[in-house]
C-alpha cells in the first residue's frame, strides 16, 4: 500500500469517524446534568453498554462496565466493588466500596467494535454507609475546591500535568 492510499484511508476513516461522533452529539461532550436525562439518551440511542471509570490514589484509571439496566440502580443505590484491589484504597477486611456514577460527567464512546454504542461516567466513590470516600481523589479535590471558595478564591483553573523524562 503506497502511502497516498494509506493516507486517504486514514482521511476517509476519520471523516466517518466524525460523522459518527456528531450523530451522538458528543463531538463537546454530553449536555446532559441529570439522572433521568442520561437515562433518557440511553435508551434513545441505544447504548449497549455504561463503563464506570474511577481513578485510583495515584491517577490510574480503573473501571468496570454495567448493563443499561443496572444504570438506575447505580444512580440511586451505586454499584458495589471490591477496594482492596484498587491502588491506595482499602484492606481485604473493609473493601466493600460503592460507585456512584456521576451523570454531568456522560460521554459518548463511538469507537466499539460491532458498531454498538457505549456510554462512560465518572464515579464518586463512598463507603457502605455512602460516606464520600476520604481517600477517593475526587473526593479530595471537591473537599479543597470547598476550602478554597470559603477562603474568598471564586475561580480556579486545573487540569492534569503531562510531564516526562527524556533520557539519551
Amino acid at each position: 500500500m503506497s502511502l497516498d492510499s494509506l493516507l486517504y484511508e486514514v482521511e476517509a476513516f476519520r471523516e466517518e469517524m466524525e460523522d459518527y461522533v456528531d450523530e451522538l452529539g458528543c463531538r463537546n461532550g454530553l449536555s446532559l446534568t441529570t439522572p433521568e436525562e442520561v437515562l433518557k439518551y440511553v435508551e434513545e440511542y441505544g447504548i449497549s453498554s455504561v463503563r464506570i471509570w474511577f481513578t485510583d490514589m495515584i491517577g490510574f484509571l480503573k473501571s468496570f462496565s454495567i448493563t443499561p439496566q443496572e444504570l438506575p440502580g447505580a444512580f440511586s443505590e451505586g454499584m458495589g466493588f471490591d477496594g482492596s484491589s484498587i491502588e491506595g484504597y482499602q484492606r481485604i477486611q473493609e473493601s466493600d466500596m460503592v460507585a456512584f456514577p456521576i451523570a454531568s460527567t456522560a460521554q459518548a464512546l463511538p469507537f466499539r467494535p460491532g458498531g454498538s454504542r457505549s456510554l462512560r461516567m465518572f464515579a464518586e466513590i463512598r463507603t457502605p454507609d455512602g460516606t464520600p470516600y476520604a481517600s477517593d481523589p475526587r473526593t479530595i479535590l471537591t473537599k479543597n475546591l470547598g476550602r478554597l471558595k470559603e477562603n474568598g478564591f471564586s475561580h480556579m483553573n486545573i487540569g492534569p500535568e503531562a510531564e516526562y523524562f527524556y533520557f539519551k
